[in-house]
């Protein structure tokens, strides 16, 4: 299941004796852990909740672990026992397949890892084992799931607010709980949540700042590209980062001037959305594939010089920027 779906599975079904919480997103790793060990109801949790790490389950760490499993709670109806970054082999595995098929009643055992790892067994394909999935969301299932954290915190957000947070803060979920944390400060028990809260309110990530920069640079927006550039240098961003991500930026114009096919064709062949590809063929067609291609020509032989030294990365950049508006 996904890591939005585990809350239901729990109000409406018993806990399983097997989770595997998997996946890159720290948040939801955790937040995973938290609330099914909240639906443990562990009253001693310093005698019933037990915590491994996945290097000391080896040899006899291993034995040690099902002991753990079979051990009956004290003074709690469940025991919680969790192992962290335990990736077993097979054979490992098969010292724990007995007890997986025939797990205790009262025991609940977790899994945690931050995603699965070359040579360890397939852990979330094996029976007994329930899968969370704690990896990286699209963003319209990352936006449905701040709607709910918005309406824990007394908020209503409106739709396109919620998409514009979600670019904000990168799709990072642990950002995006602490700015409506900092919103409902702002804005109240009951406040509406919109494009212009999100702006006022919520910190841009560099990425989006990224974003918006290279919109400006292909709009040829002097004064708007002038404004976001002045602003990520003083907050500390490095100007090889930038000349980097403008030049990446031209490169991906330049690559899908070049492409024959549909938007979704593209898109899966350059591992991006089809609404990337589609802004960017409008760019590409306002710009001109030419004019696109020089400038990711001059830009990549900027970047070049300012590494090896020829050039003094400020000057590179500030070179770029001419080449770009008054080339």
């Amino acid at each position: 299941m996904k890591f939005v779906q585990l809350a239901k599975h729990l109000q409406t079904e018993p806990l399983a004796p097997v989770y595997l919480i998997e996946g890159e997103e720290a948040y939801f790793r955790d937040h995973a852990v938290e609330s099914i060990r909240a639906a443990c109801r562990l009253a001693n949790p310093s005698l019933n909740d037990v915590r491994y790490e996945g290097e000391t389950l080896k040899g006899e760490g291993l034995s040690a672990l099902v002991r753990a499993l079979q051990t009956l709670p004290f003074l709690d109806e469940k025991r919680l026992v969790r192992a962290y970054g335990f990736y077993p082999t097979e054979r490992e595995w098969g010292q724990l397949q007995a007890y997986v098929q025939a797990p205790s009643p009262t025991t609940v055992f977790l899994i945690v890892n931050g995603g699965k790892k070359a040579n360890t067994a397939d852990l979330k394909r094996k029976a007994g084992v329930t899968y969370v999935d704690c990896g990286r969301e699209s963003e319209e299932m990352l936006s449905r799931w701040l709607f709910g954290v918005a309406r824990r915190q007394g908020l209503q957000m409106q739709a396109d607010a919620a998409s514009l947070m979600v670019r904000f803060c990168a799709q990072d979920a642990a950002r995006m709980k602490l700015e409506t944390q900092k919103l409902a400060a702002v804005l109240g028990e009951g406040g509406v949540v919109d494009r212009a809260a999100v702006e006022a309110y919520v910190a841009k990530d560099t990425e989006y700042k990224i974003y918006e920069l290279t919109q400006a640079a292909s709009r040829g927006d002097f004064a708007n590209f002038s404004e976001i550039l002045s602003d990520m240098l003083e907050k500390g961003s490095d100007e090889h980062a930038v000349l980097a991500a403008l030049v990446s930026h031209f490169r991906t114009l330049t690559e899908v001037a070049g492409m024959r096919g549909t938007d979704g064709e593209i898109a899966k062949t350059l591992g991006v959305k089809p609404y990337a590809v589609q802004k960017n063929r409008e760019t590409v067609r306002r710009l001109g594939k030419e004019r696109a291609q020089a400038l990711y020509l001059s830009l990549y032989a900027l970047a070049s010089g300012a590494k090896s030294g020829l050039y003094a990365k400020k000057g590179a950049l500030f070179a770029a920027v001419a080449k770009i508006f008054f080339g």
